[in-house]
């Protein structure tokens, strides 16, 4: 069930091996020890430094007849080794191959026995410590488009792609001063289909060279929006005029997974997600450019069989964060919730000053939304100078309000300065029950949503009559799964919180709390953030505690909003969802807690979708967005058949 190939992730491997300058006898050894060290570690796909058969700084070594004879022997010794042992691992190895009455510097591409493909270097760097141009000729002046290497008749050339007939993975090749050009060969492989580009380097150790190296990496993976293994000559390489750092680097779409350098043999590995770079390609659709679709490109075809444990899993090389929203560094938080807050203060600033609107309402529960609404609205009037009696809060306390919350309410919009006004609903929805013939001992939910409702008409009338704005509080987390009235609370004229999930919400809460100057501010804050979350529609206990809580109904917004992130952001299976909140929550959540509140959370995402379709209009803050203008159309009545049923296999296991 868990297959994670499947799941899209393959485990990619760089590695390093100590060489012997022309010696590749040696240097074949050494390369079979990480190839098995890699095979016990699973790794599907392993590169190699450049012309590390031989050595990287043989120099005139590479004229003489035995070397290259010697390196032809050393990528037998390979080929039989992988066939013998049955490694299910694409190897790249580099070394000179001799085609056209020509020298080159090349990637081969092995597998089980068989060469699948040889890549030619494109651009001979021939300035300053390089002289590559002396010995190597570029793949733009080879002449045929296949070589015989090993008794093996094979591919030959830089328009080279290798793709799994069974999978999701294509890979292309370049080497070293290939990545270093105005438009790198991975360009062009990126264009044609590669979603994993492998570069077989040797890029000696200068002052600051090592970050500008890791930058064009991590660059050229967002570029072109593919995985990216980098593998460059390690220390043994000649030290006559230069040094290696053996700098070994893993990056995926602009983030790097896993970095080493100075340490040899040394070997790097990590999982990178080819189904998410397929999913970003499809939405963002920017890899389109027939201007530079080269017909004559050839795809070789391999089979990389997957092993997988239903019942022991293989446990993923990649962190895998609880809370995709929140940045994990204070720092990243902190300039992350100022330039959310800042969002949503500018979008309620446009539309105030676009409708001519000097007043807004909003209710006041003391909980956290209507909380970070409140601190928009106040920013919001001090960017307008507009007077912040021209806020007006109103709190509206019903059957389940508690005078914890009502007093955290009415305490800070004192400190806040805004107006404050308080209108009971007890008596209008008493008498509303009488109406429609309602028991009130009976509290379902026709006793909560009369409430609901009744609170939002009190809004929009007294916004009639002050000639005011209605400002939203619902979040991002609860229009997902529908938790809110429907023409009740999840109306208003204007929802500022409608593209912040709730564990961000109390991110940006905490945040104002800390960088506040009024001590009370933040005293309230915290204690609103400690406050269960609760729509308090339900009676509180004898205590006048909150007895309606909504994580125990719905389950926690910390699940809730990863299961979001991931469905939304990336398009990933249930499957493949439940398997990495596993991960990502294996001390706080058992799996069987996962389970049942992801079965939730796509039986509410379904069948509430009614509720967002006629969203009121609110600022788009992050990657993701409900509303049904922007980022997410669906039909109301489509059938979540097919991912409850992925679901339903899950319990077998």
């Amino acid at each position: 069930m868990f297959d994670t190939y499947k799941m899209g992730y393959v485990r990619v491997g760089a590695a390093v091996p100590k060489i012997e300058i022309g010696n590749p006898q040696a240097n074949t050894l050494s390369i079979i020890d990480l190839i098995e060290r890699a095979a016990a570690l699973q790794i599907k796909v392993l590169v190699f430094p450049e012309l590390c058969l031989t050595g990287y700084t043989c120099a005139d070594l590479f004229q003489q007849r035995l070397l290259l004879d010697r390196t032809i022997s050393g990528l037998q010794l390979l080929l039989d080794t992988t066939r013998d042992k049955k490694y299910e691992m694409l190897i790249i190895v580099g070394m000179p191959v001799e085609a056209d009455n020509q020298l080159f510097n090349c990637g081969i591409v092995l597998h089980r026995g068989k060469i699948l493909g040889v890549v030619p270097k494109v651009f001979i760097p021939n300035y300053n410590e390089f002289y590559e141009k002396r010995w190597f000729s570029s793949a733009t002046e080879r002449v045929k488009d296949s070589i015989v290497l090993c008794s093996q008749e094979v591919p030959f050339g830089e328009n080279l792609l290798f793709r799994d007939s069974v999978g999701p993975l294509c890979l292309g090749l370049e080497l070293c001063e290939d990545l270093w050009t105005p438009i790198p060969p991975s360009s062009l492989h990126t264009l044609h289909g590669a979603n994993l580009i492998l570069n077989l380097s040797a890029s000696n150790e200068l002052v600051g060279k090592m970050e500008y190296r890791e930058s064009l990496v991590r660059q050229q993976s967002a570029r072109c929006v593919t995985a990216y293994v980098y593998a460059s000559a390690g220390p043994s390489e000649s030290t006559t005029d230069m040094v290696f750092g053996g700098h070994l680097l893993v990056a995926e779409n602009g983030q790097m997974l896993a970095e080493k350098q100075f340490q040899e043999p040394e070997l790097i590995y990590a999982d990178v997600d080819i189904q998410m770079l397929m999913h970003e390609r499809h939405k963002t659709n920017n890899l389109i450019n027939t201007r530079f679709i080269d017909p004559t490109y050839r795809t070789i075809f391999f089979n990389l069989n997957s092993t997988f444990s239903a019942q022991h899993p293989i446990r993923l090389q990649r962190s895998i964060k609880p809370y995709p929203f929140v940045p994990d560094k204070k720092e990243d938080r902190d300039k992350r919730c100022r330039e959310i807050f800042t969002i949503q203060t500018m979008g309620l600033v446009q539309r105030l000053k676009k409708i001519g609107v000097q007043k807004v309402i909003i209710g006041i529960s003391g909980g956290l939304d209507s909380t970070l609404a409140l601190l928009v609205c106040r920013e919001a009037f001090a960017v307008l100078k507009y007077p912040f009696s021209q806020v007006l809060g109103i709190t509206m306390p019903g059957f389940g309000t508690t005078n914890r919350t009502k007093k955290n309410a009415q305490a800070l919009m004192k400190e806040l300065g805004i107006q404050s006004r308080e209108i009971s609903i007890v008596d209008a929805c008493t008498q509303h029950f009488k109406d429609i013939g309602h028991d009130p001992q009976i509290h379902d939910i026709t006793y909560e949503n009369v409430q609901a409702r009744e609170r939002t008409q009190i809004l929009m009338d007294l916004a009639n009559k002050e000639n005011a704005l209605v400002v939203g509080t619902g979040d991002l987390s609860e229009l997902a799964l529908g938790w809110c009235t429907y023409n009740g609370d999840h109306m208003s004229h204007y929802a500022v919180n409608a593209g912040v999930p709730k564990t961000l919400v109390k991110y940006l809460i905490s945040w104002y709390a800390d960088t506040t100057e009024n001590s009370r501010v933040a005293e309230i804050l915290k204690d609103i953030l400690n406050t269960p979350i609760s729509p308090e529609l339900l009676p509180p206990d004898h205590t006048d505690k909150i007895e309606q809580k909504t994580e125990d109904i719905i389950g926690s917004y910390d699940l809730h909003d990863f299961f979001l992130y991931y469905m939304l952001r990336w398009g990933f299976s249930p499957l493949k969802i439940y398997y990495l909140a596993c991960q990502a929550f294996e001390e706080k959540f058992s799996d069987q807690e996962i389970l049942k509140w992801l079965k939730v959370f796509y039986r509410r995402f379904f069948s509430q979708q009614f509720k967002r379709s006629c969203l009121p209009d609110g600022p788009k803050v992050g990657t993701i967005c409900l509303s049904p203008r922007g980022d997410w159309r669906m039909p109301s009545d489509a059938s979540a058949a097919i991912w409850l049923q992925e679901l339903e296999k899950l319990q077998s296991l």
